[in-house]
């Protein structure tokens, strides 16, 4: 099976921690050059010397900046593809905050669609002429199994994630003749910051320990447990790869088994 991506270069986005810094990682371990994209410049100069390097002429960068700030990516994005075309783009990001969907204000969904949708296309917008020329491009957005089963507390993510997915699955059809994929990976509950916030916030409605809640929710998930980022990551690397290049507009859910839809 072919897997390597040696020569290619790969744009992660969320990239300072959980799903977003696992997938940089193995993305690295499979040969590409990565750019790193998140707000904390710090955290990803130190990542970017720590990524593993399988070839002498394999490099690796970074860009901080806020994805809600749509002129601000278009900006950085164009300038980066102008250095060096990109070939594999993982969209991926974190939030919204939990809460009911009838509680939300417009301004959360207007500020979710800015930080998800808005900054998937801006950043597909600046890298798809690259991919074009190159004949061959990958895009991965990391979303959630709630564009399958919407997940109760999260209402704001739903609906954006929603959107994404759908985004996505046309966007698949139009790359399909350029030799461009455009898949979404859909994780279960993953044992990163957000999650964190989705159990404390389920604790603080329900009155209960935190650890409870978290054990339910493990309980949900026929595994028994939540899944490493570096598992999701491993499903994001497989659809960047060479060996994925008929795989495109599907949603693959890496969840342990929880979902109960086909």
């Amino acid at each position: 099976m072919q897997l390597h991506l040696d020569g290619r270069h790969a744009l992660v986005c969320g990239a300072s921690q959980g799903i977003g810094r696992a997938s940089a990682i193995e993305l690295a371990l499979l040969g590409a050059n990565v750019t790193l994209l998140a707000r904390r410049a710090e955290m990803l100069e130190a990542l970017a010397a720590e990524l593993p390097r399988t070839h002498t002429d394999q490099r690796h960068g970074f860009i901080a900046v806020d994805v809600g700030d749509t002129a601000a990516l278009r900006t950085q994005a164009e300038a980066l593809v102008a250095r060096a075309p990109v070939h594999i783009l993982v969209n991926n990001s974190g939030g919204p905050p939990p809460g009911s969907v009838l509680d939300a204000t417009p301004q959360d969904f207007l500020a979710a669609w800015q930080q998800h949708l808005l900054a998937c296309h801006t950043l597909a917008q600046a890298v798809v002429p690259g991919m074009r020329a190159a004949g061959w491009g990958r895009i991965v957005n990391v979303i959630s199994t709630s564009v399958r089963e919407p997940i109760p507390g999260i209402g704001v993510s739903n609906t954006t994630r929603g959107a994404v997915a759908s985004w996505a699955k046309t966007l698949a059809g139009e790359l399909a003749p350029f030799g461009i994929t455009v898949n979404n990976v859909l994780p279960g509950s993953t044992r990163t910051p957000r999650i964190e916030q989705i159990v404390a916030a389920r604790a603080q409605k329900s009155g209960k320990p935190p650890a409870e809640v978290q054990q339910a929710m493990e309980a949900e998930v026929p595994m028994r447990r939540f899944a490493d980022a570096a598992e999701i990551a491993a499903a994001v690397a497989f659809l960047a790869s060479p060996a994925a290049s008929y795989i495109t507009g599907v949603s693959l859910p890496v969840d342990g088994g929880r979902m109960r839809s086909l």
